[in-house]
């Protein structure tokens, strides 16, 4: 059985019943990364989000179907230049030796934010064939036009056959149709400023191209999502993801190119990301207000006081909504640290005791009512603050029992494992957060058991017995056995 769930449609601008194209499975589409640079942190925010609600969904009973794309071709940066092409300029580098470089890059970012990996990651380059076919399409349906090499697609006529043009960002289309969405160096070359490229001729400068029919060129921003989505999630899917800066232009493109190639919008659901402040302000280079994610670890930043883990920072981005604006201040930072360690301690206190607890005595109604409020509030848009507020009910009265202010026949016996164990699971499941200093400890604890072990097997290779048990002996007292055999000496928890 999959759960009801409620989401906000951007499309409608309301909360609508998630209703899947084929009953308990789900596919979800989220536009990925431009790895031409370092991922920054509002893209950080952003995959970390959908991350939550792809496990979220898993957890819910769905079969999701989770693809995020790699951008390696690039869009154009204000004077023309690709992206990728700048990117290696500057790194003197291929541009694929830049793609692979960021793409690493930004896997290692996702691993740290304890994230999932999708179920289909594409890359623009590789579905060049894709592209080239939907562009065809479009012209075939009459929805494009070709100009010296390149391929616009053409709005207004889109706009007069009464399509709805505008209709995701919200914008009027009078204003549209006087918007220029190309950094393009030929503006002149298109009927009309409102078009966008679908296909671009290269200039003989121009590092990444491929042939086509119209020329030898490369594809534009918008269409490789397009081809992509469709290709792994078919013309109709459920659910479309990406930053609040993306609604205009590159989602409203996306729609009119999915009607103008097959008839019909290719998602029932689009979901927005909103941006992340920095003390009150939008994030620019240029003015100096800015942050990525290595300075908040590491502390080298103006803005904070001290380094941040990145379970932390992870914490923080909990404390809004996906759909809200979220504002960076080292004030926030702290009391998302103190938060942090707080559930962290509670979780280590359900791992102790959940696995003893019998499955017996009588159930609090109370406990049952929070429990049911969290998957409630996660059932409605997916809201992690709303059910964080849950989890801390329960976490002080896991804590209360724990420090004798309550009984824990008072909560009964199935309460109180329960408690622990949803607690547990949905902490480390649906949320990924994770304790940052287990893991260190569990590293440290390793390398000093094969320091003992080594220092125990040059005692045994000197038949002193005697000593090698009592190093035995005295771990075993503390949990940890070990098995000498052939091969050598192994340990585990006993």
């Amino acid at each position: 059985m999959t759960r009801k769930l409620s989401i906000y449609n951007s499309l409608s601008r309301e909360k609508e019943a998630l209703v899947p194209i084929t009953e308990g499975r789900l596919g979800m589409y989220v536009c990925g990364p431009t790895v031409y640079n370092d991922v920054h942190l509002g893209n950080c925010r952003t995959f970390v989000s959908f991350d939550i609600i792809y496990r979220y969904l898993l957890k819910a009973g769905y079969k999701v179907r989770y693809v995020r794309n790699i951008t390696d071709v690039g869009h154009l940066l204000d004077d023309g230049e690709d992206r990728m092409s700048k990117g290696a300029r500057l790194d003197q580098l291929e541009p694929m030796e830049v793609a692979q470089k960021y793409t690493h890059g930004f896997h290692e970012m996702m691993q740290i934010f304890n994230t999932l990996s999708p179920s289909i990651e594409p890359r623009a380059t590789g579905h060049i064939i894709e592209q080239i076919k939907m562009v065809h399409d479009i012209l075939d349906r009459g929805y494009a036009y070709i100009k010296n090499g390149s391929v616009y697609f053409d709005t207004p006529k889109f706009i007069k056959d009464g399509h709805p043009y505008g209709k995701l960002s919200g914008r009027i289309v009078e204003d549209l149709l006087t918007e220029t969405r190309d950094n393009l160096k030929n503006q002149d070359e298109k009927n009309h400023p409102s078009d966008f490229a679908l296909w671009i001729k290269a200039t003989e400068e121009h590092i990444m191209r491929w042939e086509s029919p119209w020329s030898v060129g490369f594809p534009g921003w918008h269409l490789e999502c397009s081809a992509m989505s469709t290709k792994y999630l078919g013309e109709n899917f459920d659910i479309h993801g990406g930053g609040n800066d993306l609604k205009f232009p590159h989602h409203e493109n996306e729609i009119a190119q999915n009607v103008g190639s097959c008839g019909h919008a290719p998602a029932k659901y689009w979901l927005h990301t909103n941006m992340l402040l920095l003390n009150g302000k939008k994030m620019s280079k240029s003015d100096g207000n800015t942050i990525s994610p290595p300075e908040l670890f590491s502390g080298q930043s103006e803005h904070i006081s001290k380094a941040y883990s990145p379970m932390v920072v992870k914490f923080f981005m909990m404390q809004a909504h996906y759909r809200s604006p979220l504002d960076i201040t080292d004030d926030a930072l702290q009391a998302a640290e103190k938060g942090f360690k707080r559930l962290m301690e509670t979780l280590r206190i359900a791992q102790e005791h959940q696995p003893t607890l019998p499955a017996t005595g009588n159930k609090d109604l109370e406990i049952q009512k929070i429990i049911d409020g969290i998957w409630a509030n996660m059932d409605d848009d997916f809201n992690v603050p709303n059910a964080l507020s849950g989890i801390f009910e329960l976490s002080g009265i896991i804590n209360s029992i724990k420090d004798g202010h309550l009984k824990s026949e008072e909560v009964g016996d199935n309460s109180w494992k329960e408690m622990c164990s949803f607690i547990l699971d949905f902490v480390h499941q649906v949320m990924a957060l994770k304790n940052e200093n287990e893991e260190s400890d569990v590293k440290t604890v390793g390398g000093l058991m094969d320091l003992i072990i080594d220092l125990r097997k040059d005692i045994r290779e000197k038949k002193d017995w005697a000593a090698s048990d009592k190093i035995r002996d005295a771990l075993l007292e503390l949990g940890i056995q070990l098995k000498d055999g052939k091969a050598g000496t192994e340990w585990n928890r006993s």
